[in-house]
Formats: structure tokens, C-alpha cells, sequence
């Protein structure tokens, strides 16, 4: 989905960024934790495409709180209040010309959505609230929460260590994912500066909406990761018990960060029936396709020797060479790093062809690639094409000579009768793929 453009209305005296995405029947405002940033949003694939899943039912209103993101910052000295962030709403809302909307809550963000529910209620629609919390201090009545001191010694902990985000407390299903980790790191700098993430920390610390609670008069789903680390399970029990009628949903595993979690996809599913009604049909998350893997021979040694600036600007033309054969041959930009592209394709005549005329393309820039084709089921893995048949792609790129466009046995037998000559190149073991694989080269 492209990214929606950003606009800015005032509330009080500061400017709050803001995006409107979507044109569903309702409008639904999406309240962020802590730190956000909606430009940054838009670059993680899979954040991009849950956002596009939640304006696929609705009109979404996404914006950065005073002092986070896009919108004027604050003094660390003179934080705003809860109320005052909650104008940040009302105030979105109408510049968007939205007299009423559910609103969607994360974090720090589900107390902002209560706050206004409950003062708006001929402005609010319904409530769909994950990993909330109804005080972040501890009290006899409220014994989840941390203590005063561990409070603020986590905001002078962060403050120390600001740009290094630690997964597995906040995402412990993606912790050994270092993509995510540095983009996720990046997000939350580019959402606030260390002392002011610190003080930030600190005031959302003595936000208490107990009270607040019971005032709550629209519907409300609470949902909340049964293993959560930053804020307890028996937190998200505890607003749910106390908003009258408020149905709870337990989602499985740890995620704090819910649009980085394995299980995101079941919490809009969730909203979407919710909000509308409608549990959407399950999207396939196994589908088949054609993938290519390219990368240029001996791309090191020619940057040694060109040096960095020639090299680079060489690998944008090559870039933008490879870019123009998929978009003419209808394949679709997976992932790029360095001088290698990974694109899928409906069909393996178009891949191959893709290929070659890639082959071709990249000598006039006195290049050689080598490419490796293969057919077969790929899955949706966290919003990324993956599985087997991606692995394999990959290996046989790995077994083409320079210039050679490698393909599956599958690839070939596909293709019969398209016109491609293919030359036996014998059978191969892939590593850490099992049996031999039948290999041809494509001219």
C-alpha cells in the first residue's frame, strides 16, 4: 500500500501530524504507544501491511502524540497531561471531519483511548484495546504493576541505552531477528530523543485511569498476550473487568508490540469482527509462485576496484536495470540486499525470460550476474515471502556459473513448449535442502 500522505492540524498551541488511509464506512483512530512515528510505520512490511488490512473495513486516522514522531515536541520539563494528549484526538478528528470513530489502542495508547471514550462518548464508536494498563505504578490494590523505583530506574536505564531495543522483552517471538531489532531501534529513535523517550516514560507512569474505567459506555474488546513482560496478563483482566460488558480476548505467547508479533494478524481479525461484525475469510498463507534470485559476480572485488562512489553509482544502474525487466516481465520486488534482487513471478516463463533479459542487461553495464529460478509453494512468513521454495531459489542461484540462469527440473517441466532451451547441468545436493535437485541452464 502507498504510503498516505501526511498532514498537520493544530491542538492548542502545537502541531500533530497526521494520516487518513482508507475509505471504509466507519472511521477508526489508531492510538500508538509510547513512541511512533507514522512515516517510519510504513517502512517495516509488516506494520505497512496490517495498517493496509485495517483500512481495508475502515477509514484509519493514524497520527503521532504532541511530543512523539512527526508533532511538535514538548518541554521535558512540562509534559503534557493526559488530557492534553487526549485533545490530540478530537483534534485529529476533526480535521479529518470525523464526528465519530472506534478507536484502537496500544500500550500507553489503550489509556488515551478510555479517556476519550468516556468524555466522548457521542464521538466514540467502540474500543479495541491491547496490552493496556490501568496504573503503571504498584498499589495493594494494583500489585502487577512494577514499583516507583523500578519505574524510574527503567526511564534512566532507557535514556542510557536509547537505540538498543531488547525483543525479548518486548517482542520475544522475534528476538533473534536482528531485521527487526534495527528497525524497530530506528522507530523508536526517530520517535524521540533519549531524554525525552525517558521523560516520556515517566510521565505515562502516573497515568492512572481506574476510575475512568466504569465511565466507559461503548463496546470494548480487550485484548492481551497471555506471556506480556511489560505489562501483566492480570492488567488487561483487570480493565476488562472493570469496563462494564467488555469482552476479553487472551492471544497466546509474550508480544508486548503487537504489530511485530506472529499473532497480529489474529488480533485485527479479531478487531475487524469487533468493529463490524464480520470475521474476515483466513487470508492463504501458502500460495505458489516463481522465484528469482540474482546477484553479481565477484561485486567485491569489482568495488575494490572501481572504489565506493563508481561502485555505487553503478549498482544503482543496475538497479534501476533490474527494476525495469520485472515491472516488464510483471514480477514483484521481494527483498533486495547489496547487489542481489529476489522477485516472485505468476508464472516461470516470465521469470526466466525476466532472467535472461536481466543477464543481458547488466553486460552493457560490464556486469555478469548469476541468477538461480524455482517453482514451487512459497508461505507468508511475518509478511514476507519465505518457506522451502524460496530456499531453494536461493542454492541454485548459488550453483550458477557467471552469467548462467540456473532453473529447477519444476521450472523446466513448467515451461515446455515456451520457446526456452535448457541444457542438463546434471544433479546437485542444495545445502540444507533435502534430496538432489535436477538443475538446467536457461538460454
Amino acid at each position: 500500500m502507498k504510503t498516505p500522505p501526511t498532514r498537520y492540524t493544530k491542538s492548542g498551541d502545537l502541531n500533530i501530524a497526521y494520516q487518513v488511509v482508507g475509505d471504509g464506512p466507519f472511521d477508526l483512530v489508531y492510538v500508538p504507544g509510547w513512541i511512533s512515528n507514522i512515516e517510519m510505520m510504513w517502512t517495516e512490511p509488516s506494520y505497512a501491511r496490517l495498517l493496509g488490512r485495517l483500512a481495508s473495513f475502515s477509514r484509519v486516522l493514524l497520527f503521532d502524540k504532541r511530543g512523539t514522531g512527526l508533532s511538535d515536541r514538548v518541554s521535558n520539563d512540562h509534559l503534557p497531561t493526559l488530557e492534553q494528549r487526549m485533545d490530540d484526538v478530537r483534534a485529529v478528528m476533526d480535521a479529518a471531519h470525523s464526528e465519530r470513530a472506534a478507536l484502537f489502542g496500544h500500550s500507553e495508547g489503550c489509556s488515551m483511548s478510555v479517556l476519550f471514550a468516556a468524555t466522548y462518548p457521542d464521538r466514540s464508536i467502540a474500543l479495541a484495546l491491547y496490552g493496556g494498563f490501568a496504573k503503571r505504578f504498584r498499589s495493594d490494590d494494583y500489585p502487577w504493576a512494577p514499583t516507583m523505583d523500578e519505574r524510574l530506574s527503567l526511564a534512566d536505564e532507557i535514556e542510557r541505552g536509547w537505540g538498543d531495543v531488547d525483543l525479548n522483552y518486548y517482542v520475544p517471538s522475534r528476538a533473534g531477528d536482528d531485521s527487526v531489532r534495527e528497525w524497530l531501534s530506528a522507530y523508536f529513535r526517530s520517535g524521540a530523543s533519549p531524554a525525552a523517550a525517558a521523560a516520556l516514560l515517566r510521565m505515562n507512569s502516573r497515568n492512572d485511569i481506574r476510575a475512568v474505567l466504569p465511565a466507559v459506555r461503548v463496546p470494548t474488546l480487550v485484548m492481551h498476550a497471555s506471556g506480556d513482560r511489560d505489562v501483566k496478563f492480570e492488567e488487561g483482566q483487570y480493565v476488562a473487568g472493570h469496563i462494564a460488558g467488555a469482552r476479553f480476548l487472551e492471544i497466546a505467547g509474550g508480544d508486548h508490540i503487537w504489530y511485530l508479533s506472529p499473532k497480529a494478524d489474529e488480533i485485527v481479525d479479531a478487531i475487524e469482527e469487533f468493529f463490524t461484525g464480520v470475521r474476515p475469510m483466513p487470508e492463504p498463507d501458502r500460495f505458489l509462485a516463481t522465484v528469482l534470485f540474482t546477484d553479481v559476480v565477484d561485486g567485491t572485488a569489482r568495488a575494490a576496484e572501481l572504489g565506493d562512489r563508481r561502485w555505487r553509482d553503478l549498482v544503482e544502474r543496475h538497479h534501476s536495470m533490474v527494476r525495469r525487466e520485472l515491472s516488464r516481465h510483471r514480477g514483484a520486488e521481494v527483498d533486495t540486499a547489496g547487489d542481489g534482487f529476489f522477485a516472485t513471478f505468476d508464472a516461470p516463463g516470465r521469470a526466466v525470460r525476466c532472467a535472461m533479459a536481466i543477464r543481458n542487461g547488466v553486460r552493457e553495464l560490464g556486469l555478469e550476474i548469476r541468477a538461480g529460478v524455482h517453482t514451487g509453494e512459497c508461505q507468508v512468513i511475518a509478511g514476507k515471502t519465505g518457506g522451502i521454495a524460496t530456499i531453494v531459489g536461493a542454492r541454485v542461484r548459488e550453483q550458477a556459473t557467471p552469467g548462467e540462469v540456473l532453473v529447477t527440473s519444476t521450472v523446466r517441466d513448467l515451461t515446455s513448449g515456451a520457446g526456452i532451451v535448457f541444457e542438463d547441468r546434471g544433479s546437485r545436493m542444495l545445502k540444507g535442502v533435502p534430496r538432489e535437485w535436477q538443475l538446467f541452464a536457461a538460454s
